[in-house]
Formats: C-alpha cells, sequence, structure tokens
C-alpha cells in the first residue's frame, strides 16, 4: 500500500523531438506506446497511455557510461511480452533491433535494442516470466 505523501508511480515522460506528431505516432504504431494506447483491458484515454503495472527502474547513469549512446542524455526501457514477435513486427517496418547474448540473463530476463526514427535510444526488456 502507498504511504500518504509519497510517489506511486512515473505520471509521465516529456522530451523535445523536431517532430513531435510523427514522433509520437511511430511509438503508437511500433511500440503501442502514448495516448490512446493502453496495455491493459482499460478504457483507452485520448491523453495518456495505459501501461500494465510492474517494476520500473529509475537509475541515474554516470556521464561517462557505454550503457546507451554517449550523445543522448536518455534512453527509453519498455517492458514487453513476446519480445520474438514484437521484434517481427518492427523488422517487417524497417526497424532494425540489436541483441547481444551478454544482454540476456535468465534471472533479470531478454533485451534488445531499437532507435526511434530521431535517434533515440529504446530498450525492450522481456523479463522472466514466473513459473507457474
Amino acid at each position: 500500500m502507498a504511504k500518504a505523501g509519497g510517489v506511486l508511480g512515473i505520471g509521465g515522460v516529456f522530451f523535445r523531438s523536431a517532430h513531435p506528431e510523427t514522433l509520437s505516432q511511430w511509438y503508437r504504431d511500433m511500440l503501442g506506446v502514448g495516448a490512446g494506447c493502453t496495455a491493459d483491458d482499460g478504457e483507452p484515454s485520448e491523453w495518456s497511455w495505459r501501461a500494465q503495472g510492474g517494476d520500473t527502474v529509475f537509475t541515474p547513469f554516470p556521464r561517462d557510461s557505454d550503457y546507451f549512446p554517449a550523445d543522448r542524455q536518455y534512453m527509453l526501457n519498455f517492458r514487453v511480452d513476446g519480445l520474438d514477435l514484437l521484434l517481427e513486427k518492427l523488422a517487417k517496418n524497417g526497424v532494425t533491433a540489436e541483441r547481444r547474448a551478454e544482454w540476456h540473463d535468465p534471472a533479470v530476463g531478454r533485451f534488445a535494442r531499437i532507435h526511434d526514427p530521431e535517434g533515440n535510444p529504446v530498450e525492450l526488456w522481456e523479463p522472466p516470466h514466473p513459473r507457474r
């Protein structure tokens, strides 16, 4: 249960874009992220994306980190279900993904990296599925 006066989660991600409407449409079409999208059975909103609940990693990185390109101040990371299917969809739409064996850890999950049309890095993370 949340503590009174505490943060409940991320309320938004805001960043500059040379072509905000085009980039917003790309995120909606390619990843199902953005205004009017929903990752659960809830009602979509014209102003927001309804994300599915789960863990969110919030971590500043050192300025000299090589985890993502040095010319970028941030990297988006999206939790996904069905990484292989999503990568197939992206490939059919001309989006190239990078995968490396060292990024995969059975305890943490599987990862792939793509870039949006403006060159922003986007990490796709499929956490390990709980044992049934």
